[in-house]
């Protein structure tokens, strides 16, 4: 069973919180973690049978959201997607401009938006502390990715759920439980490193 007692403090510092300087450090954050996702996602790998490259934009958003914090999350993913719909190619494979809302996997990149909003928020509840709520955490942000990621392309190439999940999901479980094996034991190694903080302050 996850240590429920790892979530039951609300509002505990995330690891982008240990930087000091508050609003300069929130907007290198953002800016960083908008960043971190593009280049991330120019590690692209096309699959033959699916439109859906793999590619290592997952893991930049779940492990980013983990480390910080919602706001942050959310501001951060939202910079990728507006930059990116402006004309700035660093969606996968180098896409970018308003073209990218027509192919069928930019459903994961509005995905991204929600789930390192929520992995942030997770975070602040101690997610990150303690490996078996790590991977709670990765389990629930991939899930979110992969809702939105698997019905676009449903609606956009007009497939059944099961299609859509054969293409869009399946192919993708194993490189994300490895993913989720380097976090379980990246974030609770950190946290041991640097000392959690005597007194818990909410994350911006």
């Amino acid at each position: 069973m996850l240590d429920v007692a790892a979530a039951r403090t609300t509002h505990a510092p995330v690891l982008s919180d240990l930087i000091p300087g508050e609003r300069v450090r929130d907007l290198l954050v953002v800016v960083g973690f908008a960043a971190a996702i593009g280049l991330f996602a120019q590690l692209a790998i096309k699959l033959p049978f699916t439109p859906v490259p793999i590619t290592g934009q997952t893991f930049a958003v779940l492990l980013g959201g983990l480390a910080v914090g919602s706001r942050r999350a959310l501001a951060g993913t939202l910079l990728y997607l507006a930059v990116g719909l402006a004309g700035v190619p660093w969606f996968a494979q180098g896409a970018g401009g308003w073209a990218a809302l027509a192919t069928p996997s930019f459903g994961y990149v509005v995905g991204f938006v929600f789930a390192a909003s929520a992995l942030g928020r997770l975070a602040s509840l101690r997610f990150d502390r303690r490996p078996l709520t790590v991977l709670a955490a990765m389990i629930a942000g991939n899930l979110v990715i992969y809702c939105f990621g698997a019905t676009w392309l449903a609606v956009d190439l007009h497939l059944s759920a099961a299609s859509a999940i054969s293409l869009g999901v399946a192919p993708f479980l194993l490189g994300d439980a490895l993913k989720a094996l380097v976090a379980m034991g990246l974030f609770p190694a950190t946290w041991k490193l640097v000392g959690n903080p005597a007194a818990d302050r909410s994350a911006q």
